[in-house]
């Protein structure tokens, strides 16, 4: 049943270590790609690769969200994404090849976005008029597994045990979680009786689609290669700037869970404008900075600017989808796989020809053109017409 009133009880919380689950193992690959380059012998562009795997496993998981959570109802849908998870989670691990852990990782972006898509829309039905606070603060307990995973892995990286090893945290985790929580879940799934969703979807929601697109390309881009930025910029080991990137989860853990208490009053684009121009203006500060300590306050500040954007975003799209929730979240599922599949191949092909500083300018151009977006398309009066 939807609630009207806000208290965070046993849905928000198994939706919020649902995502957790992936948080772990997500929270050490991305700032360890750099590792992982090392390891393999390949280029910054093949290292890439493995975030294109993710963003096509995404778009693959969104063309068929509608089907799945049709025929297995949105909650059992979550556990089918995470066991898919898990299974390509532990294939990274086990296989040492480029090839190989690029198919690993394909798979487990596949569980990875069918779990997002639905714990969001299964806190979105359930909180009603406070989605916004629910959701974000679920992404909060997520970004804390993130810097959870991101400590485990620069830990490791420094000792004489393989770093790939604390990915594989996230396959107890699951199991534990689902017999503590999962199995107590009650619900009745019954199909709707016209089918899936189908249809079309308005010209404004694909043009807020492209400025939620752009949001995601630049987390992505700094989640993947921030520490090799920071390395170039400040001459720290490997090792080191990997722990050091943490600033950027941390920064969105905080954003998540406290952000939704400042300036409650203002609208989802009122605070997504806000959030974007933060992430904008402390980007700019961690791209120029030579300064060790200044680089991790200013990727703090990054990930703060970040940490909502994923979330209004979404409810944006939704508000121009009010009608069809789960083929909206199915289409905003494309956005964020072609973002994840092409902003950090693109950023390390920029970083092979120019150099890991020149290539990074691209952030603030595609934080620029979401900000653009929203200003330009406000959501606030499909509300009003409804």
């Amino acid at each position: 049943m939807p609630t009207t009133t806000y208290k965070r009880d046993k849905v928000f919380w198994l939706a919020a270590l649902q995502t957790g689950a992936f948080g772990i193992f997500m929270g050490g690959f991305g700032p360890a790609l750099p590792l992982l380059q090392e390891a393999q012998g390949t280029s910054a562009a093949i290292a890439g690769l493995h975030g294109t795997a993710l963003g096509v496993a995404s778009i693959i998981a969104g063309a068929f969200n509608a089907h799945i959570v049709h025929r297995y109802g949105r909650m059992t849908t979550v556990w089918l994404g995470l066991i898919t998870f898990n299974i390509g989670a532990l294939g990274f691990v086990l296989f040492p090849r480029a090839w190989q852990t690029i198919l690993a990782i394909f798979i487990a972006g596949i569980g990875l976005s069918v779990t997002v898509n639905n714990t969001f829309m299964k806190l979105s039905i359930h909180f009603a008029d406070h989605s916004a606070r629910a959701t974000s603060q679920a992404n909060g307990v997520n970004s804390a597994f993130v810097l959870l995973g991101n400590f485990i892995i620069g830990v490791i990286a420094s000792s004489s045990f393989s770093w790939k090893l604390g990915l594989l945290l996230c396959i107890p985790f699951t199991i534990v979680l689902y017999l503590l929580l999962g199995r107590q879940e009650e619900y009745e799934y019954i199909p709707e009786e016209s089918g899936r969703q189908k249809g079309s979807l308005s010209l404004k929601y694909w043009v807020s689609w492209v400025g939620m697109t752009f949001c995601i390309a630049a987390e992505f881009a700094i989640a993947f290669w921030a520490a090799a930025l920071l390395r170039e910029r400040t001459d720290m080991s490997a090792p080191l700037a990997t722990t050091l990137v943490l600033a950027f989860p941390l920064g969105m853990m905080i954003g998540r869970w406290f952000g939704t208490y400042l300036l409650p009053s203002l609208d989802i684009d009122q605070r997504l404008k806000l959030i974007v121009a933060i992430q904008g203006l402390s980007f700019l500060v961690f791209w120029a900075s030579d300064i060790a300590l200044v680089s991790f306050i200013a990727l703090f500040f990054v990930g703060f600017g970040t940490s909502m954007q994923f979330a209004l975003s979404t409810l944006r799209l939704l508000r121009f989808g009010a009608n069809k929730p789960d083929l909206a979240i199915g289409k905003a599922s494309w956005g964020a796989g072609i973002a994840i599949a092409l902003s950090p191949f693109f950023l390390g092909f920029l970083a092979d020809k120019f150099g890991i500083v020149n290539a990074f300018l691209m952030v603030p151009a595609i934080v620029i053109c979401a900000f653009v977006i929203v200003v330009l398309l406000p959501s606030d009066h499909e509300v009003e017409k409804r």
